[in-house]
């Protein structure tokens, strides 16, 4: 039995939370680690006490928005979001940490992973998004794609 790299254990954990999500288009996972502890995961999906999408639809779809555009037009959080308001709501210091995700993050959630000081995104798929990479290669971050 071959023993899981640091990153291939994390990514494996996002992808875990991804199975939570709600979003009837899209389903992302996300995982915040710092000195190899998991401070926070989050995946998609509505507030809490809101109702899903499953259950009242997708506005987005409704709308028909493109996928990477007009992101306040969606009822739901993203993965990285929620992972960053864990935090938050536990009192978990994330910076200096690393993002693990199952999707690049948005142009919304770059913003805010640059000033919650994450140093580090590992993904496991792209999103058409080009001002959130380019926002994140200015600010520095280290953007890793996992197979």
């Amino acid at each position: 039995m071959t023993r899981p790299s640091w990153d291939e254990y994390f990514m494996e954990m996002a992808e875990v939370a991804e199975k939570r999500s709600t979003c009837t288009r899209r389903r992302v996972g996300a995982v915040i680690v710092k000195d190899n502890r998991i401070m926070a995961t989050g995946y998609n999906g509505v507030p809490t006490g809101i109702k899903h999408c499953g259950e009242r639809g997708c506005l987005r779809e409704q709308l028909n928005v493109p996928s990477g555009q007009r992101h306040e037009l969606c009822r739901g959080l993203h993965a990285e979001q929620n992972a960053i308001i864990q935090a938050a709501h536990l009192g978990q210091s994330i910076a200096g940490g690393t993002l693990y995700c199952t999707t690049q993050p948005c142009v919304i959630c770059a913003k805010m992973i640059i000033n919650a000081g994450i140093l580090r995104i590992v993904i496991k798929q792209g999103y058409p998004d080009e001002l959130s990479l380019e926002m994140l290669s200015e600010a520095g971050m280290v953007i890793e794609t996992m197979a």
